[in-house]
Formats: C-alpha cells, structure tokens, sequence
C-alpha cells in the first residue's frame, strides 16, 4: 500500500474521530446515527492510522506532499 494521506488530512480524521467518540460517550448521539457516525468514526481513525485512504485511490487523489529530489 503505497501512502496517499498528507498529516493535514490525517490530523482532521483523527479528530473528527475523536468529536464522534466524545459524543457518543456524552450521550449526545445515540440510535441510528451514533452507529452510523462510529462506524465513519472508525473508518477514519483506522484510515489515518495507515496513512492510506482506499477511496483516494478510486479518484485518483493524494494528499501527501510529493518529495522533491
């Protein structure tokens, strides 16, 4: 798996992660859209974690900065 997630893009992941996490726990969110969101949730965090998003790859798209030799 070659990385296509810049630190940018895995910083928000995390973060947005996190906020669903919060929200849940605070019992802000619950039923449906607390699954929905975890699982999104989870998604992202596992995603940011490798540093690689495989719906990137479908578009053609990377966030990563390109070295320069």
């Amino acid at each position: 798996m070659k990385k296509n997630m810049g630190t940018i893009d895995r910083i928000v992941r995390i973060a947005v992660a996190a906020v669903v996490a919060v929200l849940y726990f605070t019992h802000v969110i619950d039923g449906t859209v607390a699954i929905v969101l975890g699982v999104l949730g989870t998604v992202f965090l596992l995603t940011s974690l490798v540093s690689f998003c495989p719906l990137y790859t479908l578009v053609g798209m990377s966030t990563c900065k390109v070295e320069t030799k």
